[in-house]
């Protein structure tokens, strides 16, 4: 993947979406459908989004190749069509999650990373459990690993960590964030918590304020980040606070009129259309079902889910 900043991401966006029409035959079909001629597309508003529902029905692929290094699968929900991201080169991946985390974090072996995520692990093909085990390899310190509910243990391992002074992430699904700290509350001075949404039917439904305020309360924090990613996507977004997100270099947002799915602006409030650059062989612009604000600084809120949409486990209800 080439170096990507605010200055060449919409050329290289453009430049891809160029490469995708001519090489992936649904999103050409799509977008022939929707009578766009892509000499015509200049601009990233231009670009048609690909519907995220997509990727539950057809395998969405550019280029001809069988030799897949990764499959995500989407949780969905019982008897639901689960999403499939077919990830032709995983090292794209591996370079779009590392490049992000840092600009945000760090390296990841400066931290612990502990990884609360036991709905995940019941499923092979998780990209939230891809993710942290990538980071838990990079990371390299003797705590890392995933805990289902050994909370005793959990907070014994919390408390020496806290005590050596080690800079600490602990990722977890929000029902099971909210689960342990009920169950363990104690000070977390040197520990980044990190939620990644989630009830899963676990527990009543919680804004997201309500969650950073219980979290915040419980572990005295001064705040709780948040990541956006699903399976769709190889890159993220994190919120270091009040859940108000910003996309690493190799992603952008932009948000569509909940009517007129063509209509895309660059801010306001309406349906969230995210380009991925690292989605190079499968595809780079989704058409998400989630709610979203976003701000004039490309920063955004996700606000909750278009009522028709299914719930789905990598996305908190706000509304």
């Amino acid at each position: 993947m080439p170096d990507i900043n605010a200055e060449n991401f919409a050329d290289i966006a453009l430049s891809l979406f160029r490469f995708q029409y001519y090489n992936n035959s649904l999103y050409r079909q799509y977008t022939d459908a929707l009578h766009i001629d892509p000499v015509s597309v200049k601009t990233l508003t231009q670009i048609p989004f690909l519907p995220i529902s997509f990727f539950k029905t057809y395998q969405v692929k550019t280029g001809d190749w069988t030799d897949t290094a990764l499959v995500f699968e989407s949780s969905g929900t019982t008897g639901d069509i689960p999403s499939r991201h077919y990830v032709h080169d995983g090292a794209l991946y591996e370079s779009a999650l590392l490049d992000g985390f840092k600009s945000v974090y760090g390296d990841p072996s400066e931290y612990a990373i502990i990884a609360l995520l036991p709905s995940y692990l019941e499923r092979g093909n998780a990209s939230l459990v891809h993710m942290a085990k990538v980071l838990m390899e990079k990371s390299g310190h003797a705590d890392c690993g995933f805990y289902l509910n050994e909370w005793d243990k959990l907070k014994k391992v919390l408390q020496r960590l806290e005590a050596n002074g080690q800079k600490t992430l602990l990722l977890g699904v929000t029902f099971a964030l909210l689960d342990f700290a009920e169950a363990a509350p104690m000070p977390l001075k040197n520990t980044i918590v990190m939620e990644t949404g989630g009830m899963k039917g676990r527990r009543e439904e919680w804004t997201r304020e309500q969650v950073h305020t219980y979290l915040k309360n419980q572990w005295q924090l001064h705040d709780v980040h948040s990541e956006y990613g699903m399976t769709e996507l190889l890159s993220q977004a994190y919120a270091v606070k009040d859940g108000i997100f910003k996309a690493t270099a190799s992603m952008q947002v932009l948000v569509r009129d909940i009517n007129d799915p063509l209509d895309v602006q660059k801010q306001g409030t309406g349906c969230l259309n995210v380009i991925d650059l690292a989605n190079v062989y499968s595809c780079a612009f989704i058409a998400t079902e989630d709610i979203c604000r976003i701000s004039a600084d490309s920063s955004f809120e996700v606000l909750g889910r278009m009522d028709h949409a299914a719930l789905r486990g990598c996305n908190l209800m706000v509304l």
